[in-house]
């Protein structure tokens, strides 16, 4: 199980990579999220919501709503050019952070 900071942590970073590859909406960035973690990460609508009003307010994402092919009305999200910038700041701390666990966890050499 994966700590709650961690996974607080991480979904800033994890939905602006969804949405670059294009506007989604909430349940499916949930199931995408699913998905690519093999399960391991569980998304709540009560854990999403606030993230996604808050990326609003900061401006790196938009929101519109529209009928989606099922004839309901739903709010997609998409990265704004803030949006793109940021996920590339977020990108190099993260991969910072992971070099440096990788270094760290490497087997060190026997000593004869």
């Amino acid at each position: 199980m994966i700590s709650k900071a961690l996974v607080a942590a991480s979904t800033k970073p994890i939905i602006l990579s969804i949405l670059l590859n294009g506007e989604n909406y909430g349940y499916k960035i949930i199931q995408r999220v699913k998905k690519i973690s093999g399960g391991i990460l569980e998304w709540s609508d009560g854990m999403l919501y606030p993230v996604l009003h808050r990326l609003q307010k900061d401006e790196f994402i938009s929101s519109q709503w529209k009928i989606s092919e099922e004839g309901r009305y739903r709010k997609y999200y998409r990265l704004t050019d803030l949006g793109k910038k940021e996920l590339e700041a977020e990108k190099k701390q993260w991969m910072s952070v992971h070099e440096a666990l990788a270094k760290l966890w490497k087997p060190s050499p026997a000593f004869d």
